[in-house]
């Protein structure tokens, strides 16, 4: 018990597993996808924006110091470039820094860093390309992070310096973050969802399913007829109700194999004895001098064995129908001339037990179908012994053939008590043999159904008006 406890688990471990993997986990990798475009392009938003805005400002400025102040000379330059690092008005966030072409910084509105080297490679392209350059990284000196624009001061278009703009990325650095954690804390809060609501979903189906597995098991190892509690108003609910349905059939079908056996036992148990212990007697007792008493035994035999002989025979159909062999051999048949055969066969034997077998042949001659005709003679021999096990008690049976539109339609009544309503439907299942007490396997209605199929037609029993069971077979007459 502990082990099927444990291997359950594991089973149902493993369906959520897997209904983790196909479900969450590609979830789980778009909001990783998410999150990680977000989170590029706020970072480019801000690092670009902030990095136009210095740029811009820094042309303006180096336009502004190449028009005005670079004509008369150094002197006058550095002096230009003192006053305007003193009257730098955003000195507070933006550092002004004035190089020369050695790289060393010459004046700065931060006067920690004059006379410092840089050493960034903006500097180096400034002054070797002429153009501005900028620089994201850190700073050699500090090791903070940095954003700089570097543009270079000409002379006769020589480059003799630069003016650089320096600002620190710490507030910048500062909004990416909180922007990437907001975007992330919601992808988090998402998938928290997302992994809560496909819990709530797997359990509502991996615990049913697990009930439906354990009633399927205890119905494979033999507990015919076990039903499994329908809470279920979905395909959940539908299954249930299909294994139920299953179970229900095979306790049916089980209890009428049963039956089956145990009638089978007693019914080729009875005509044996009576075989056995009239061929005893007339082995052993000397019965020339009483005739009557010798044919006696003799008919008893012959019946008998006869009654072996069909029996044996529907076992051998029914077998065949099972295994899907049950074959017909298609001919041309006139039907009328085969229930006639069938009823001459029956006619003396029924007179003998008192019942009346009586026959309305149909109008004229009936045209000829396909069929096999030692089929439909088993199929009306059958059902004449049936009428005559079941409703002998009328002591009359009537049969009639006659066309019908485009069918040949045979009828069999007896005059007995019929059939109880409640097993009409059932009559024709395999093994069914309800509330009589008649001899017989209980297959023989089963494989008369099976052969007026094959043929196309249909085989129907219900009670007649007045009392007593009519079979109607209908066949297609042929094209």
């Amino acid at each position: 018990m502990e082990k099927e406890q444990r291997w359950k688990s594991l089973r149902l471990r493993g369906l959520r597993q897997r209904w983790i993997f196909n479900s969450i986990l590609p979830i789980l990798a778009l909001l990783v996808l998410v999150v990680a475009l977000f989170s590029a392009g706020v970072s480019n938003y801000y690092y670009g924006t902030m990095q136009k805005g210095l740029e811009t400002r820094a042309q303006a400025l180096a336009n502004s110091f190449n028009d005005y102040f670079m004509d008369n000379g150094f002197n006058s330059y550095y002096q230009k470039a003192v006053q305007s690092a003193e009257s730098f008005e955003d000195k507070n966030c933006v550092e002004l820094q004035f190089i020369g072409s050695s790289g060393r910084i010459q004046v700065s509105t931060s006067g920690l860093t004059a006379g410092t080297f840089p050493g960034t490679d903006d500097i180096l392209r400034a002054l070797q390309e002429n153009e501005m350059a900028p620089y994201q990284g850190r700073d050699l000196e500090t090791g903070e992070e940095i954003l700089a624009v570097s543009c270079p001061l000409t002379v006769n278009g020589r480059v003799v310096g630069i003016m650089r703009l320096v600002t620190s990325l710490r507030a910048v650095n500062r909004q990416v973050m909180i922007a990437v954690l907001a975007i992330f804390l919601i992808a988090l809060l998402c998938m928290l969802l997302v992994v809560f609501s496909n819990l709530l979903f797997i359990n509502n189906v991996v615990e049913p399913v697990a009930v439906v597995t354990e009633a399927a098991k205890r119905i494979s190892a033999g507990s015919y007829g076990a039903r499994i509690e329908n809470k279920y108003s979905d395909e959940l609910g539908e299954l249930v109700d299909n294994i139920n349905d299953m179970s229900l059939k095979i306790s049916q079908n089980e209890k009428m194999k049963s039956e089956f056996i145990s009638s089978v036992s007693h019914e080729l148990r009875t005509p044996l004895t009576a075989i056995n212990g009239w061929g005893e007697t007339i082995l052993e007792d000397d019965l020339t001098d009483d005739p009557e008493q010798l044919r006696r035994g003799i008919r008893v035999i012959v019946n008998e064995s006869r009654r072996l002989s069909n029996m044996v025979e529907e076992l051998l159909e029914f077998s065949k129908m099972e295994d899907g062999h049950f074959t017909l051999q298609i001919e041309d048949v006139d039907l009328q001339a085969e229930l006639e055969d069938a009823i001459f066969t029956y006619q003396e034997l029924f007179r003998q037990d008192g019942i009346t077998l009586e026959y309305h042949p149909g109008d004229g001659d009936l045209p000829l179908i396909r069929g096999d005709s030692e089929r439909l003679k088993q199929v009306f021999c059958n059902v004449l012994d049936n009428a005559a096990k079941h409703g002998g008690a009328g002591r009359r049976i009537t049969a009639s053939v006659a066309q019908e539109g485009g069918y040949q339609v045979v009828r069999i009544r007896d005059y007995g008590p019929g059939i109880p309503e409640e097993e009409l439907p059932f009559v024709k299942q395999k093994f069914y043999k309800g509330t009589s007490r008649a001899r017989g396997s209980g297959i023989g209605l089963a494989v008369c159904d099976e052969i007026v199929g094959l043929h196309g037609g249909t085989f129907a029993i219900g009670n007649a008006g007045g009392g007593g069971a009519l079979v109607t077979i209908k066949l297609p007459v042929r094209a």
